[in-house]
């Protein structure tokens, strides 16, 4: 998909079970948010993830929705940003920051050893949604698209799957993503400060997030979730 064409393709990149949560609204605010990209033609080549890439979150569809973890905008690194919040390719080292810690939380939480990779594509195919609140930004500049109105369409998400009435448990890490506690309604929700480093030790490290999530499941009758990275299925 080439940049230049988002404006119009970018919409149609949606899966139709997303289509149909966000309605018309949705889809015109992804249009304009493509065609504001295609405005700035020499920032092409900077613009993370790949145009491809820039929805992957959605191949979760919504009724498979189980948990939501929040991220705030795609990482900046150069090939890091996969479409995915937190999670890199599976080859790719050295680690985000924050994608360190979460990976030392994870394992110290389910007690299973730290894997090699940093790719966390397993946990949306069984049903994490993984979305950041932006999900665009440019090359070595974060937080480079936070006024092009990504927070309306996800905000829109978030409201249409609570909408649709299905149970679902939102961990939201730090404060931007704890902003949208008022979308949420009654969910019992996990909050705790951001894996980045500056502010991890105030509260990530050791919060539990992964395990309280299947107690939270099981409490409401569901089957917890297989956290293993590792395997890959």
């Amino acid at each position: 998909m080439p940049l230049s064409a988002l404006g119009e393709l970018l919409p149609t990149t949606l899966p139709e079970s997303w289509v149909q949560l966000v309605g018309d609204e949705g889809l015109d605010i992804l249009q304009t948010i493509g065609q504001r990209l295609d405005q700035n033609p020499s920032q092409t080549a900077l613009v993370t993830p790949l145009p491809e890439n820039i929805l992957k979150a959605f191949a979760t569809p919504p009724e498979n929705v189980r948990v939501l973890i929040v991220g705030q905008d795609p990482y900046p690194g150069v090939g890091h940003a996969t479409g995915l919040a937190f999670s890199v390719g599976h080859k790719v080292h050295p680690f985000p920051p924050s994608l360190r810690n979460i990976r030392t939380e994870y394992s110290a939480d389910v007690g299973l050893p730290l894997p090699s990779h940093g790719d966390l594509s397993r946990w949306s195919r069984h049903g994490v949604f993984l979305l950041n609140r932006h999900l665009t930004t440019l090359v070595g500049s974060p937080g480079a698209h936070r006024a092009l109105g990504w927070s309306r369409f996800t905000d829109l998400v978030i409201r249409g799957l609570v909408q649709g009435g299905h149970f679902f448990v939102p961990i939201l890490w730090g404060r931007q993503a704890q902003e949208l506690a008022p979308l949420l309604g009654s969910l019992q929700r996990i909050e705790s400060a951001h894996p980045s480093p500056l502010s991890a030790r105030r509260g990530f490290c050791g919060s539990r997030p992964f395990s309280r999530t299947n107690h939270i499941l099981e409490e409401h009758g569901l089957n917890p979730l297989d956290w293993d990275l590792d395997k890959d299925d």
